[in-house]
């Protein structure tokens, strides 16, 4: 059998006419792959942000009830360990820089070959002792380091995304007569910085002359509408880029004669907002549908049950389960996620009654096919969190330097032998990379609980106020971090009483 998975960085699902059919994003190619795929209706991350969700997506299993952003642990039993052992040759090919930085270790490096495509955000690329200048005054964000990147981009096919799916055609091509293997083809955009070739902002009349604005903070909006808009025109553009070269993948599968046999799923890992409740960027805000309801396409060999809608719900974590599943290989214990195939079949109506998902610190939300509901920390000290890791590290940096004394080593997690250690979560804030514009830990903006009727107010600007209502989503809540097992401190940290 022969599977690629195709996961972009930051794909807002309301962008694509299969999801939302007023979008004014020119995606032709992912629209014409909705059309020979089944689509889901109620996908839904599971952790964020970046690697929180690849380690949900490789390992099946619930990351940010646990830790924060880190490397693929020790004891995690992983997608491509897992093939690898039964003789599936797995490879991947990706401009995902944060794969190669601090905190992103044994995800691709676990691969049977694996191709990085350097130059995008902050990728230590290009070096020069002498960094170039940046504009006295910019909206959002900017890096030098990437200054020195982007002026490696001579067209199109230099910029990292496009190089990405250039070698996916080509390993393809290379292999067209080979079999049982595990394509993961990853392009980092359309994720910030929104930069793309000036063609594709022109498909958008994009006429903007105000201060630079490519690059979002994670903060309220506080520029100019003008400039809002050319935010989300350089958004558009850069998807648009995308878009094109998944087509040339698409195309490079049908001129081999590969797409009749080849199993593809595409989806992200989360949206990002452009201006939306008054919000830019992700992280530090709640989780609106917008960064949590995600698109997920499958298709099939031979074109089975192309144009099929699944409106079960389903997350991240399903992926790796499905992909094992589909390759008639065993489901690990330890895997939290459930496979896909059942609802793409016919057989199952549905594999969960609801959604859980967050950010470790953050609030812990659940979405019960109707109604989200986002639980926020009962107390402004946000305590007691922890990470549970066998590897200190986070983005960057390495946690728990400024709390050594407050550090415990033990079997903590239940379901592995290997001891990790307990570090408080809180310490993350005082060891942030100096150039980063927000606090991971700042949780000013989600105190307290929201409720909404996603079928009534699905862009949630309508908070709903029952108090029966939220008992009853409070205990649905519970019973899913429950079903996750979730640290007992996290019930304490958001104010949930437990038996």
């Amino acid at each position: 059998m022969k599977l690629i998975t195709v996961l972009l960085d930051s794909l807002n699902r309301h962008a694509l006419t299969t999801y939302n059919k007023e979008t004014w994003v020119k995606t032709p190619n992912i629209d014409r792959l909705s059309h020979e795929s089944i689509v889901f209706d109620n996908h839904w991350i599971g952790s964020a942000p970046c690697m929180p969700a690849r380690r949900d997506f490789f390992t099946g299993r619930m990351n940010f009830l646990e830790r924060c952003w880190g490397p693929i642990e020790p004891f995690d039993i992983t997608l491509q360990e897992v093939l690898r052992r039964n003789d599936i040759f797995c490879h991947v090919t990706t401009d995902h820089t944060h794969y190669v930085e601090p905190g992103g270790e044994n995800y691709i490096q676990s691969f049977n070959t694996w191709e990085m495509h350097r130059g995008q955000e902050y990728d230590p690329w290009v070096s020069r002792v002498t960094p170039p200048s940046l504009p006295d005054e910019y909206y959002g964000q900017a890096s030098k380091q990437y200054e020195l990147n982007r002026a490696m981009f001579k067209t199109e096919a230099d910029y990292p995304t496009p190089k990405t799916f250039a070698s996916a055609c080509q390993w393809l091509k290379d292999n067209k007569d080979e079999d049982d293997y595990y394509l993961h083809v990853e392009g980092f955009d359309p994720h910030e910085p929104f930069d793309c070739p000036d063609e594709y902002l022109d498909l958008y009349d994009d006429d903007y002359c105000g201060l630079r604005y490519e690059w979002s903070g994670y903060a309220p909006v506080k520029e100019p509408q003008a400039a809002t808009e050319h935010l989300r025109k350089r958004y558009a553009g850069t998807l648009t880029m995308t878009d094109r070269w998944v087509g040339k993948l698409i195309e490079t599968l049908k001129d081999t004669g590969l797409w009749e046999d080849t199993l593809l799923i595409f989806t992200t890992d989360h949206g990002h907002l452009l201006g939306e409740h008054n919000w830019v960027g992700k992280n530090i805000m709640h989780f609106y549908n917008e960064l949590s309801h995600i698109p997920l396409m499958i298709h099939m060999p031979g074109h089975k049950m192309a144009g099929k809608r699944v409106n079960a719900i389903t997350q991240t974590i399903d992926i790796m389960p499905t992909i094992l599943d589909f390759f008639n290989i065993e489901i690990p214990d330890s895997v939290q996620g459930k496979s896909l195939r059942g609802l793409i079949e016919g057989k199952d109506m549905k594999i969960r009654d609801d959604a859980l998902f967050g950010m470790h610190g953050k609030a812990v939300n659940i979405f019960d096919g109707r109604y989200t509901y986002f639980r926020g920390p009962a107390n402004e000290n946000n305590e007691p969190c922890f990470n549970y890791c066998a590897m200190p590290i986070t983005s960057w940096r390495f946690i728990g330097k400024n709390c050594m004394e407050k550090i415990e080593v033990g079997r903590f997690l239940d379901y592995t032998d290997y001891p990790v250690f307990k570090i408080p979560s809180n310490e993350y804030s005082k060891e942030q990379r100096k150039d980063l514009d927000w606090n991971p830990m700042d949780i000013s903006h989600i105190i307290g609980c929201l409720l909404f009727d996603n079928k009534e107010d699905y862009k949630q600007q309508k908070p709903i106020k029952d108090l029966d209502l939220e008992s009853i989503m409070i205990d649905k809540l519970i019973a899913a971090m429950e079903e996750f097992k979730a640290p007992k401190e996290q019930y304490e940290r958001l104010g949930l009483k437990i038996n």
